[in-house]
């Protein structure tokens, strides 16, 4: 990986300022085996004369990524989950320059280069932004978020797609696919997943309609975005909405009762 310019390390010091104290600073750099002789005592100054001697000496960006991975790890947030997404957002918003965009696990992604800052706003927040007006269920961008990073939307709704089979599979241990893999799970007669108690007929009927539901889109998603090219789809605004129908079948899938697993 190329190095880091002067303007990205200092953006990213910048945004790592604000994740902890001085003290933390100091404590994590010591459990990095770093030694602070920056003579500097603003908290970003520290991470910018370190970050650049490092990088300098080590010809590679590297240790600044793996000091970041160490420091700004997601377990520190675990009570302050939307403080986490505020400061990832601000790294990610100087990664994007360098191709890299820091996930919500701690880990690193590839991610297509931007060239301005509106470019970068835009991509870290145009959807993201649509996408929090809906109440996306948070499994649907964990699928998928690399391609949202990258404006590629027609992925985007495939990878999310995926996730929802894997989800399913995970939660019965059948290990199929698509309209067949829901066939099998969601029989009323022989249930490896219920959306109901299934004792009414009504319940019967809700729990089918989501079994559908379920099916048109490993259908009507999967299948064409697989087969047909992107030019025949609207972007955007169909990741939104598709989006959107996967979310639903998320937060169904929270509520519902694993009947029974299989275990071959």
């Amino acid at each position: 990986m190329d190095i880091f310019p002067p303007h990205i390390i200092e953006g990213i010091s910048i945004a790592l300022g604000e994740v902890g104290s001085g003290s933390d600073i100091s404590r994590a750099l010591s459990q990095h085996g770093w030694s602070d002789d920056s003579g500097q005592s603003t908290k970003w100054r520290r991470f910018d004369f370190l970050f650049t001697k490092q990088q300098r000496n080590d010809k590679s960006p590297n240790a600044i990524l793996g000091f970041i991975k160490s420091y700004f790890t997601p377990s520190r947030f675990v009570n302050d989950k939307s403080r986490f997404e505020n400061l990832r957002e601000q790294l990610n918003l100087q990664l994007a320059f360098v191709g890299l965009e820091y996930s919500s696990s701690g880990d690193f992604l590839k991610v297509t280069e931007v060239k301005t800052i509106s470019e970068a706003e835009t991509r870290l927040r145009t959807l993201k932004t649509r996408l929090q007006g809906r109440s996306i269920h948070h499994m649907v961008t964990e699928y998928c978020r690399s391609e949202l990073l990258q404006d590629d939307y027609f992925h985007a709704v495939f990878e999310a797609s995926k996730g929802l089979a894997q989800r399913i599979r995970e939660m019965t241990g059948i290990e199929k696919d698509g309209t067949a893999l829901v066939e099998v799970c969601f029989s009323v007669d022989n249930p490896f997943v219920a959306f109901n108690t299934l004792r009414t007929e009504s319940e019967q009927s809700e729990h089918k309609g989501f079994a559908m539901l379920l099916k048109g889109c490993f259908s009507a998603i999967r299948n064409p975005l697989a087969h047909e090219p992107r030019i025949l789809w609207n972007g955007e605004d169909d990741a939104v909405d598709y989006l959107t129908l996967i979310s639903l079948l998320h937060r169904k899938l929270d509520s519902a009762v694993i009947v029974k697993r299989n275990c071959l």
